[in-house]
């Protein structure tokens, strides 16, 4: 998909944020919604989406909006690095399906990488376990201020 096109009430993290789709949820605000990646490139590997949005990108988005949803995305990279001791951390984002992106839903996504373990390829891999995603997510969420 290209950088241009309708949102897509139907998307995956749609169905998450109205509760129609599980997820292992670390945060929760008024602004933003933080969940384990299911996909996940590493372990603790989190996705945080705005809550109140139809941006499908960066570029879509509005600026009021992308101030509460850095301010998240911080927050929680906060606690994913005190919970999980990494040796560094990735956040990331994309923007079309050229960049990688493959939902159409402003998410980004925060990645623990530590010296010496691979990292997992975008968007592919088995899916992980449910109770594994679940026990991180609560380490995680332990660590929010």
């Amino acid at each position: 998909m290209s950088l241009d096109g309708t949102y897509d009430d139907g998307n995956i993290f749609a169905k998450i944020l109205r509760g129609e789709m599980p997820s292992a949820r670390v945060f929760e605000d008024e602004h933003v919604f933080a969940f384990m990646d299911v996909f996940p490139q590493a372990r603790g590997h989190t996705l945080v989406i705005p809550k109140h949005s139809h941006a499908r990108n960066l570029l879509d988005e509005e600026p009021a909006v992308l101030c509460e949803l850095i301010l998240g995305v911080q927050r929680v990279a906060r606690a994913v690095r005190a919970a999980l001791n990494p040796d560094a951390l990735v956040i990331t984002q994309f923007n079309g399906a050229v960049a990688g992106q493959t939902v159409y839903h402003l998410h980004f996504h925060i990645i623990p990488r530590w010296e010496g373990v691979a990292v997992g390829r975008h968007a592919s891999g088995a899916m992980a376990d449910p109770a594994e995603l679940k026990a991180l997510a609560e380490q995680i969420a332990a660590k929010i201020s």
